[in-house]
């Protein structure tokens, strides 16, 4: 099925790579022309590279989400090039390396914290609400009273689980959903629908599993994610194409579990070495018997 999004226009934070790049490019592969803003020149250049190679419309904006001045710029330009609006995408959120007991957070931690993961999903929603608006107006009026505009943001599993030694985190990702529930009831009657997508971990270039593990756990997920393996980009874009195109059209202010059923099976773990995991490492040995050889 291809033209889900055709002649809509998407914007995407921190879309030149990892989960914002695979988004950017399934929505143009449906039809969408793409707005993204990213603060990382490299991955914006092969993002520019990528588009050309397919003839894809793209606005490349080298900017910062946690910058009001520039936020406004950017959908200054979008105005500019594109004329509207009707998807936006809060991809960008960080836990910025700050992994501690809350004992040992600054007020600085937590501030940086707050600003990446939920202050800048505000403000980047609230400088776009006047071209969604806009442009959802104009559809109504042609008639088109079912998709006229989408925000989705991509929150986190850590928001509905416990999350050890950086707390800030999953408070302000589970504020998301908040937010999201909140900003759903405002827009409705504009026919503007505010979803958000949570997934587990995400094999991208900012999060690498196979940094945290031996080999040998690192092809054992099934262990801990009932679907067997980690994350795609991939995979969360496939959700937040569902939630930008008609196919969602009655569906507003919920959270798409994108987890592998992680969330489901749930769980921390602590170590007998007194370390936090969610990627436990199981003595076989002394359950032999008791559970099933590995697949």
């Amino acid at each position: 099925m291809k033209g889900l999004l055709e002649g809509k226009i998407c914007a995407v934070t921190g879309g030149a790579s990892g989960i914002g790049l695979a988004t950017a490019r399934l929505f143009a592969e449906h039809g969408a022309s793409i707005a993204v803003i990213d603060n990382d020149a490299a991955h914006l250049e092969t993002c520019r590279e990528l588009f050309a190679e397919h003839n894809w419309p793209l606005l490349a904006f080298h900017g910062d989400v946690c910058d009001t001045g520039s936020v406004r710029e950017y959908f200054s330009q979008v105005a500019d090039q594109f004329s509207g609006l009707h998807v936006l995408v809060n991809n960008v959120g960080d836990f910025l390396g700050r992994i501690k007991p809350l004992a040992d957070m600054s007020d600085s931690d937590i501030d940086a914290l707050f600003a990446v993961n939920l202050r800048q999903v505000m403000i980047v929603s609230r400088e776009a609400l006047g071209l969604l608006k806009a442009s959802a107006a104009k559809l109504r009026a042609a008639g088109d009273t079912t998709n006229a505009g989408s925000i989705i943001s991509i929150s986190s599993i850590e928001g509905y689980r416990g999350m050890p030694n950086i707390t800030p985190y999953g408070a302000y990702k589970l504020g998301l959903e908040g937010f999201t529930k909140s900003l759903a009831l405002e827009l409705a009657p504009d026919r503007i629908r505010v979803n958000a997508i949570a997934p587990e971990t995400t094999q991208t270039e900012q999060v690498q599993p196979r940094q945290w593990m031996t080999e040998d756990d690192y092809q054992r997920p099934n262990h801990w994610i009932p679907l067997g393996r980690f994350g795609e980009p991939e995979d969360h874009a496939g959700c937040a194409l569902f939630l930008a195109s008609p196919l969602s059209q009655w569906v507003t202010g919920t959270v798409i579990h994108a987890d592998g059923g992680a969330l489901a099976a749930a769980g921390w773990y602590l170590t007998p070495h007194g370390a936090w995991t969610n990627t436990p490492i199981v003595d076989r040995s002394a359950i032999s018997g008791l559970m099933p050889e590995d697949q």
